[in-house]
């Protein structure tokens, strides 16, 4: 994040999937805590976009300045096709300038913040210095994320992330598509896995949190917490909304 944004910096906008609720809120929290000159805003998803696209209309008609008037950040941990569409949709029914970033993943970072979780869980241990397994409960991971069979397939760098923390099988799977969690659990099975965890790659927002634990359950393994409101959480939409300013003009100086 830029260390001193002008007042004319376009405002942040997280589009949350479903009901802007507390998960959202406590993001926001974390990020105006070393942030509090940005101008943020929460709109939920829940009706299609069209909360969206009101904000936009506001944004725009409280900024005169040329360029993007916001940065719209989805809040989602890697490719959700009905997320993304819905914010593709309203920018394009508002008319509005404004500029969609990536999703918040893959990175190391959430990576980390999966170990953590798995690790409050009980499900991996680590070496507090380091943040590396040192030994594990289980000897498989799946980490399931929602978004479909694309979401699966974006989750692939991160279960690789994962691995490498670990040093134990892990692979990616789908809440809402295919690879299925059973899906996974069979294919970590074969290869000799049978104290498996789940680690939902998720933010909270977007997934229904008794389909994860039912998930789980039917495979008998060990789930984590969802990512919620995670410190890594809160610095990933900073980078994504830090790397859009980078793009704009007159704000490259700003971003390096």
């Amino acid at each position: 994040m830029p260390a001193n944004l002008p007042l004319d910096a376009p405002a942040l906008v997280l589009a949350v999937p479903g009901k802007a609720g507390d998960v959202a809120t406590e993001v926001a929290a974390v990020i105006m805590l070393d942030n509090p000159e940005i101008d943020l805003r929460i709109v939920s998803l829940g009706d299609g976009g069209a909360d969206l696209i009101t904000e936009f209309s506001s944004i725009s008609d409280e900024r005169s300045g040329e360029g993007p008037s916001a940065v719209v950040v989805p809040l989602v941990t890697g490719p959700h096709p009905r997320v993304l569409r819905a914010v593709r949709d309203a920018v394009t029914q508002s008319e509005a300038a404004v500029k969609v970033t990536e999703p918040l993943g893959p990175h190391p970072l959430l990576a980390e913040a999966l170990h953590i979780r798995l690790s409050e869980a009980g499900l991996a241990r680590a070496d507090r210095m380091r943040l590396f397994n040192v030994t594990s409960p289980v000897d498989g991971i799946i980490v399931a994320t929602a978004g479909g069979d694309e979401a699966a397939r974006g989750a692939d760098a991160t279960a690789v992330l994962l691995a490498a923390r670990l040093t134990l099988p892990v692979v990616p799977a789908a809440l809402d598509g295919v690879p299925t969690v059973r899906d996974a659990a069979e294919r970590l099975r074969k290869i000799g896995a049978n104290r498996l965890a789940v680690a939902p790659y998720v933010i909270g927002p977007e997934a229904d949190g008794d389909r994860i634990a039912a998930a789980a359950e039917s495979i008998e393994a060990g789930c984590s917490a969802p990512l919620g409101a995670h410190e890594a959480v809160a610095r990933m939409v900073c980078v994504r909304y830090g790397a859009a300013l980078g793009g704009l003009p007159d704000f490259d100086d700003l971003a390096e």
